[in-house]
C-alpha cells in the first residue's frame, strides 16, 4: 500500500522544501520498522518546480497474523486463508495511518526547526492513493474530505477491467488537492479519514484511541458535519470510547463558541465532589482478596480456572511474584476478550512468556493444569448445575491438585440487602444455585476431607453481622502429610 504527497514551488520557494517539512532528506531513500512491516520512503521526483514523496508499506501478512494469533494469544477468529490473502498489503487502511504518524510525527505536529515559518503556511498539495476501500462509496470521501478544503476526486476502481458488467469494487483512487492547508493539517486528516474509511481497525482499540482522535482532530473536527460517524468508525463502534469522544468534543465546540478554555466550561462539579471517595466495587474487592491469599501462599504458577475477560490475569501480571499466569475458560469468545484487554498482541517477550490463555472444560481432567502451585475458582461453581459439581471437583482437587485452591462464590443469605433484586431471584441469570454461607461450607470441608486438604473460610466485601458478606471464599491447602506422601511416591 502506498500513497504519494507533492508540492510545486519556484526557485524562491523550491518544491523541496517538502523535504524539510516531512524531514525526510529527497536525495536518498529510507526505511523503518513499523508494528505491521517496513515503511519506505522515497522521492519520485524532486526538483525546484515539483517535488513528491511517496510513502511504501510493506505489510508483514504472516508477521501480522503471528501477532494476533501465536502461542495462544487470540486474534480475530478470521478463516485460515484469509489471514494470509486480504487486501492488507496494497489497500490503504488504518495501517498505512499508523505508519504515517511512525514516520512523520514531526511533520504531522508542525515542527521544523530547519524552515518554521514554512511548517505554518498553507502549501499547493497533491496526495493520491491507488487503492483506499471506501465503505459508503465515493460519495462519503466527499462528504468527508470536502469541509475541511480539499478538492476530491475519488473514481470507483471496476472489480475488473475485463468484465465490467461484474461493477465496481468498494475500493476507490483518490486524488485530493488543495492550495489553503498545511502540510501538518492535511496529514492529520488522513491520519484520522484512511481508518474510517476502511471502517476496520486492524489493531485493538485502547481508550488512549480517544486521545489519539482529539489530538488529529484539533481544529477541524469538533465543526465536522460527519463528526459522529468519524469518530464512530475511528473508535471501532466501541460505545463507551464513542461518547467519551463526542462528549469532549462537544466541550471543545462550546469553549472555543465561548472563547473560554475547555477547563473553564467543564467545572459543573465542585472540586471538593471530587475528592469524595468513591465506594470500591465488589468485584475490586474480589480481586484484591484473592491475590492477598495468592500472596499468602508463596504461589508462582497460578490458574485462574474459568477467567472470564482476564481481569483477574490482568490484576496478577502486575505483581512480578507471579511468574507463569494460566487462564482457562470454557468460552472461546471469553477468551479473545481477554487477550484483546490483556494486549496480547502488543505486549513485550518477556511479558508474554508469563500468560497463556487455553481453551478447556472444567468437568473433565486436563494433563495441562498439573504442577501448579495454585489454582482459583473466582465466581465459577455456581454457573453448573449441581450434579456436574463432583467432576469439577475431582478435575481440580482429585486430578490437578495444586498446592492451593480459592474458591469465592455468592453468599445468597446477603441477597436481601441488594436494594434492586427481586425476593427469590438469583444474582445472574446463569447462576444455577447460590449458597448460604453453612452450605457453602459443608461442601468446602466434604471436599477438604476427600482430597487431602485443609480449608479456612475469609468474607470478601462488608461482613454483615446479620447476612454475612456478600461474597464467600473458601482457601484450600493441601496438607503437609499429603504433601509428604506425594515427593515419597514421586521418589519410588
Amino acid at each position: 500500500m502506498f500513497l504519494t504527497i507533492s508540492t510545486t514551488g519556484t526557485k524562491e520557494r523550491p518544491a523541496t522544501d517538502l523535504g524539510f517539512l516531512l524531514h525526510k532528506h529527497p536525495g536518498k531513500s529510507q526505511a523503518f520498522s513499523t508494528s505491521y512491516g517496513t515503511a519506505h520512503v522515497l522521492y519520485p521526483e524532486a526538483d525546484d518546480e515539483r517535488c513528491t514523496a511517496a510513502l511504501l508499506l510493506e505489510v508483514d501478512t504472516v508477521a501480522l497474523v503471528r501477532r494476533g494469533k501465536g502461542k495462544g494469544r487470540g486474534g480475530a477468529p478470521d478463516a485460515a486463508l484469509a489471514q494470509y490473502v486480504n487486501d492488507r498489503p496494497y489497500a490503504a487502511s488504518s495501517l498505512l495511518a499508523v505508519a504515517l504518524s511512525a514516520v512523520f510525527s514531526s511533520a504531522m505536529r508542525g515542527v521544523c526547526n530547519a524552515l518554521p515559518e514554512r511548517a505554518g503556511q498553507p502549501l499547493p498539495l497533491r496526495i493520491e492513493v491507488p487503492a483506499l476501500p471506501a465503505r459508503g462509496g465515493a460519495g462519503l470521501v466527499g462528504r468527508l474530505f470536502e469541509p475541511l478544503g480539499w478538492t476530491v476526486t475519488a473514481e470507483p476502481v471496476a472489480l475488473d477491467t475485463e468484465f465490467p458488467e461484474w461493477g465496481d469494487s468498494r475500493y476507490v483512487h483518490l486524488v485530493l488537492a488543495s492550495q489553503t492547508l498545511t502540510l501538518a493539517e492535511a496529514l492529520r486528516h488522513l491520519y484520522v479519514l484512511l481508518p474510517v474509511l476502511d471502517d476496520a481497525k486492524h489493531y485493538w482499540v485502547a481508550p488512549d484511541e480517544v486521545d489519539k482522535l482529539l489530538r488529529a482532530g484539533e481544529g477541524w473536527l469538533p465543526d465536522h458535519p460527519e463528526q459522529k460517524l468519524i469518530t464512530s468508525r475511528y473508535l471501532s463502534r466501541r460505545w463507551s470510547l464513542t461518547r467519551e469522544a463526542m462528549e469532549r468534543l462537544e466541550l471543545v465546540r462550546l469553549a472555543e463558541a465561548d472563547d473560554s478554555a475547555v477547563e473553564e466550561i467543564d467545572n459543573a462539579v465542585a472540586a471538593e465532589a471530587e475528592t469524595e471517595e468513591k465506594p470500591t466495587p465488589l468485584a475490586v474487592q474480589r480481586r484484591d482478596a484473592i491475590v492477598t491469599a495468592l500472596t499468602e501462599s508463596g504461589a508462582a504458577r497460578v490458574l485462574d480456572l474459568g477467567c472470564g475477560q482476564g481481569q483477574l490475569v490482568q490484576a496478577l501480571l502486575k505483581d512480578p511474584r507471579f511468574t507463569e499466569i494460566v487462564g482457562v475458560d470454557v468460552s472461546a469468545r471469553a477468551l479473545t476478550i481477554a487477550a484483546r484487554r490483556l494486549k496480547l498482541d502488543r505486549m513485550g517477550e518477556r511479558q508474554a512468556a508469563r500468560v497463556q490463555l487455553f481453551q478447556g472444560s472444567l468437568s473433565y481432567t486436563d494433563n495441562r493444569l498439573k504442577g501448579y502451585d495454585a489454582a482459583v475458582l473466582s465466581e465459577v461453581i455456581e454457573h453448573l448445575d449441581l450434579p456436574r459439581l463432583p467432576a469439577l471437583e475431582y478435575a481440580v482437587f482429585g486430578a490437578a491438585r495444586p498446592r492451593a485452591v480459592l474458591v469465592t462464590t455468592p453468599n445468597v443469605e446477603y441477597n436481601v440487602r441488594w436494594e434492586t433484586l427481586p425476593a427469590g431471584h438469583v444474582r445472574h441469570g446463569d447462576h444455577r444455585f447460590e449458597w448460604t454461607r453453612e452450605e457453602f461450607r459443608i461442601w468446602a470441608r466434604l471436599v477438604a476431607e476427600r482430597h487431602g486438604y485443609e480449608v479456612e473460610f475469609r468474607p470478601v466485601g462488608p461482613d454483615d453481622p446479620e447476612v454475612g458478606p456478600p461474597t464467600q471464599m473458601a482457601v484450600f491447602r493441601m496438607r503437609d502429610t499429603d504433601r509428604t506422601d506425594k515427593k515419597e511416591a514421586k521418589a519410588a
